[in-house]
């Protein structure tokens, strides 16, 4: 039976005052491989519609990698030269209902017996015909890519807690970056795109301004 360490409500909001969209780290310190697997393991528990797990993780430590992807992401320039470890999370393309993927996650990682397989298949049908996913692969690509979001928020959280920076990152030609992953051979044959970038390492400096949110009564409803 797995047990949970509490963390203090204290310990949790000051990690999240401390993290900072760091656009340059300093890049003569990196994570040892236990913080970063850390991290990757966040990303690996992380929940995801039905649990299908709709994502790969690229580590890019490879320079030259490295230096290709930085001529097509302009909003990771300085994080592609100085982040201790970098991150492309891809969403799988095709997660529906009867693809072979999704099937095998049901009964082979999931262990779902043959009738489980057959009832959740088909109310996974019903939730991406009403969506509209099954007839239109940009829809079902970015239902996958939603999902990712999830796991890069679990993993940057885990690092603030650890007193690690982090940067997410849009900020790239997602064709282009994709053309490059592709001839590196991590699409999977056109099974994956990628969704977002993201950066871990040592912060080279201060931010320039104490963090800034819009108040609780702005943002919040109750119905």
């Amino acid at each position: 039976m797995n047990t949970v360490i509490p963390v203090s409500k204290e310990h949790v909001i000051s990690a999240f005052q401390y993290r900072h969209a760091t656009r340059a780290f300093t890049a003569t310190k990196k994570l040892t491989e236990a913080d970063f697997n850390f991290f990757l393991e966040a990303g690996r528990l992380s929940p995801s519609s039905i649990g299908l797990e709709p994502w790969k993780f690229v580590v890019v430590q490879n320079p030259e990698l490295r230096n290709k992807l930085k001529t097509v992401s302009p909003g990771a320039q300085g994080q592609l030269d100085t982040a201790s470890h970098f991150l492309i999370i891809l969403a799988r393309t095709n997660v529906r209902y009867d693809s072979e993927y999704v099937i095998d996650q049901m009964k082979n990682v999931q262990q779902m017996p043959q009738e489980v397989v057959t009832y959740v298949s088909e109310a996974l049908r019903e939730v991406q015909q009403v969506r509209g996913l099954l007839s239109d692969e940009r829809l079902m690509y970015e239902w996958s890519a939603k999902q990712t979001y999830i796991a890069m928020g679990n993993m940057m959280t885990a690092a603030a807690l650890a007193g690690i920076d982090s940067c997410p990152i849009e900020g790239f030609d997602y064709a282009a970056v994709d053309h490059i992953l592709e001839e590196e051979g991590f699409l999977e044959n056109g099974n994956f795109k990628a969704s977002v970038m993201v950066a871990f390492g040592y912060r080279s400096g201060e931010p320039q301004r104490a963090k800034i949110r819009s108040n609780m009564d702005k943002i919040v409803s109750w119905a």
